[in-house]
């Protein structure tokens, strides 16, 4: 990395909006830091003292505070306000795009320690994220998904209806009637997922079926063994703890057999992960229901025509948006793509029934 013989006032400049920005975001770290405790918490604190050792480096450049700096940029004003109020997985999704969009690889006034420091902030940080992703995967998950669906399947209903010619009327009672069907079939579906994920998961843990054989098991050549085998250990380690197994169960070491006949492999993380049947199936239903709504609202308040058909286009577009948006930011993937993907598949859904309904009404007029 070659260093310029002599800064130049615009260099003084970029050195001042790095010194805001590493200031701002180390701010995002403290206040995301002070709505958390243990790991999390002490993670967040060490990324925030990190920014502050380059917050130092550009200090030092600048020969000390300088009279006047630059206003931080509109997302990290953004980030600081929403960490101070929410302190959610949506922060740490925008401060991990923010800390894979580092400038310090083409900047000659940085130090290759620096640059690597941000590269390695992306993943930390992309690791809380992740956290906060597997914890809301459930009912988050059918919530969103289930307000697009709702948004996408009902205006192509009504698009597909409203081009036949038929009165503004049956319009909305077939956009209601989409309505329900589908926040109906979306809740029941939703429910039934869940529930079967977590029946499949219950059945794959260890139980207490065969805690009364144990002590009476040869301990020099027992099939409990196979057990530990066909739960991924070796033939060595299956047979050491059957026979620390049988032991325990002989000298009526109850609690201790049971803990070292299930292992580690009997845990709940997994129903963590899938979420709850009736969280998930209430929120689909409440969610599909919102996006539903969002299409018959010209209907409902008395438009008809070309005029509620445009109406009800800008109101899904905008919620569309909203919806990619998120899902992009939760991803961390850049959120206008994802709104954008997403306004061009619901669009394009209603495109298809919007001409096939013209069809059929010019047909059978």
């Amino acid at each position: 990395m070659s260093v310029p013989a002599a800064p130049t006032a615009r260099d003084r400049r970029r050195w001042a909006r790095y010194l805001v920005s590493e200031r701002a975001e180390a701010r995002v770290y403290r206040e995301l830091a002070a709505r958390r405790v243990g790991e999390e918490r002490e993670i967040l604190l060490a990324l925030a003292e990190a920014e502050g050792r380059h917050e130092a480096h550009w200090l030092g450049l600048l020969g000390g505070e300088p009279a006047r700096l630059p206003r931080p940029g509109l997302g990290t004003s953004l980030l600081a306000w929403m960490a101070r109020r929410f302190g959610s997985i949506f922060v740490l999704a925008l401060a991990q795009n923010a800390e894979g969009r580092s400038p310090y690889d083409d900047e000659p006034f940085a130090t290759p320690t620096m640059a690597a420091d941000e590269k390695i902030h992306h993943e930390v940080v992309r690791g809380l994220a992740a956290r906060g992703r597997r914890r809301l995967s459930g009912t988050f998950r059918a919530a969103v998904f289930g307000a697009n669906d709702g948004l996408v399947s009902n205006l192509a209903l009504v698009m597909g209806i409203g081009a036949t010619g038929v009165s503004s009327q049956f319009v909305l009672f077939s956009g209601v009637a989409g309505l329900l069907a589908g926040a109906l079939s979306m809740g029941a579906g939703e429910f039934v997922s869940v529930r079967s994920q977590r029946e499949l998961l219950e059945a794959t843990e260890p139980n207490g079926y065969a805690d009364a054989a144990l002590p009476h098991l040869d301990i020099d050549a027992n099939e409990l063994a196979l057990v530990y085998r066909t739960r991924g250990m070796t033939e060595v380690d299956a047979l050491a703890r059957a026979r620390r197994v049988v032991e325990a169960a002989r000298t009526q070491d109850t609690q201790s057999a049971q803990s070292t006949y299930t292992g580690p492999v009997a845990t709940t993380a997994g129903h963590d992960v899938v979420g709850g049947a009736w969280g998930a199936a209430l929120s689909s239903f409440l969610f599909f229901s919102s996006g539903a709504i969002i299409p018959v609202l010209p209907w409902i308040f008395g438009l008809s025509g070309l005029a509620a058909i445009l109406l009800a286009l800008l109101l899904v577009g905008l919620a569309l948006l909203a919806t990619g948006a998120a899902v992009g930011l939760l991803s961390g993937a850049p959120p206008l793509r994802r709104a954008l993907r997403q306004l061009a598949i619901g669009f394009g859904a209603a495109a298809v029934t919007y001409l096939l309904g013209l069809a059929f009404g010019v047909t059978m007029g």
